[in-house]
């Protein structure tokens, strides 16, 4: 799928989301393009974990539109984007090449296409036979982040992805979201704090009473 995409555009229009019964939020708007970085803020509970599973296609929206124009006219937005999440989705018993494998795999890459350089951009090639029980949390964590260099996407959904990373790792991740977005890649990353953009715009989320 390319990344080199000018005219990409993400937006939501009075986008509505419930979990549990509960009206996270509703009449939210937002649109990233291509080359862009929005880093969603707010109080826990304000629905960034939300917005970033319903992008992805995890949650259905209760209401509302979300839409992407200048990608694949045949692919739903979840299937444009690359999700990382809270939780290191990382299978104990494979190695960590195996585990990166499977979802290159899983997520569209050509039979035999090759993992190394996905494995050395986040400095684990040296580990690709160790099994994953092994790795610290920081470790699969830079596993995780692996698969947004193996198979291209054009919309990465970050949720606090500096979370268990040392100061060496932050950078890594840094420079691979700058690569991403001069390619014309997009950026949509909820956070407390600075995880690493360069110059992103904010979309700030409040807790509904």
């Amino acid at each position: 799928m390319r990344t080199d995409l000018i005219d990409l555009r993400l937006a939501g229009k009075d986008l509505a989301c419930e979990r549990g019964g509960r009206l996270v939020f509703s009449g939210l708007n937002f649109s990233v393009s291509g080359g862009e970085a929005l880093v969603v803020t707010g109080r826990n509970g304000a629905g960034k974990s939300s917005l970033l599973r319903l992008i992805a296609g995890l949650l259905r929206k209760a209401g509302g539109q979300l839409g992407i124009t200048g990608g694949d006219d045949e692919a739903t937005v979840g299937e444009q984007s690359h999700y990382l999440g809270h939780l290191d989705a990382v299978k104990p018993s494979l190695s960590v090449g195996e585990n990166l494998q499977f979802w290159a795999t899983y997520l569209g890459a050509p039979r035999g296409a090759p993992i190394g350089p996905a494995l050395e951009a986040v400095d684990l090639a040296q580990l690709s036979d160790l099994p994953a029980a092994y790795l610290s949390a920081g470790q699969r964590r830079r596993l995780s982040i692996a698969r947004l260099v193996a198979v291209a996407r054009p919309v990465w959904l970050l949720d606090e992805p500096t979370s268990a990373l040392d100061s060496a790792s932050q950078d890594r991740l840094a420079e691979l979201m700058r690569k991403h977005r001069a390619s014309g890649g997009m950026i949509v990353a909820a956070a407390h704090g600075p995880i690493g953009l360069d110059e992103p715009r904010e979309l700030k989320l409040g807790v509904m009473g």
